[in-house]
């Protein structure tokens, strides 16, 4: 760890964050660092402290680790969106004023590159040259949302109430739900 700390040491503290999150450092990191400081850039934003911006991801690679350290957007305070979509793109919005952003990384930027060419490539280049920036409209989403946890009847694990299904007459978590017996 001592050696993969030591490479970073001279970048941007938030590069240093996005890398102590993450493990290590790698083209994908470099892809949400880049991503994220150029949708604070646009939108004119810092950190969130809150919910007050929403991060929608279209991947789950490790490019979403730097967009959850920059943004301050995560699963848990219920401002960081999945879809699997399979693409480096990244629509971020600003509760505050209802302005967002989609970036998306440009094509041929892995083609036929080492490890450390991509890195230097998306280190060095200039955000016009890597993404695609598009200013957009969106509906933001509900902002997150507390529940009652209720025991599965099967398990009898605690669950969000929301998750629950009914079968056999019985309320049952997902799991339990689509297993092929019932326990």
């Amino acid at each position: 760890m001592g050696v993969k700390m030591a490479a970073i040491k001279n970048k941007d503290p938030d590069f240093e964050r996005a890398v102590a999150f993450h493990g290590h450092e790698c083209p994908g990191l470099y892809i949400g660092y880049r991503a994220a400081k150029l949708a604070l850039k646009e939108l004119g934003i810092k950190r969130a402290e809150d919910e007050e911006i929403v991060a929608i991801v279209e991947n789950n690679s490790c490019a979403v680790d730097a967009v959850q350290s920059l943004l301050g957007t995560t699963f848990g305070k219920g401002n960081l969106f999945f879809n699997d979509y399979g693409k480096q793109v990244y629509t971020i919005l600003n509760r505050r004023d209802g302005k967002a952003v989609r970036i998306a990384l440009r094509e041929g930027i892995r083609r036929g590159k080492s490890k450390q060419e991509r890195q230097k490539l998306l280190r060095k280049s200039p955000d016009e040259e890597l993404f695609d920036v598009k200013h957009v409209s969106i509906t933001p989403p509900r902002e997150a949302e507390i529940y009652r946890s209720v025991k599965c009847e099967v398990c009898a694990e605690p669950v969000m109430e929301t998750r629950l299904r009914m079968k056999n007459r019985k309320l049952m978590c997902i799991p339990c739900f689509e297993s092929k017996s019932e326990k």
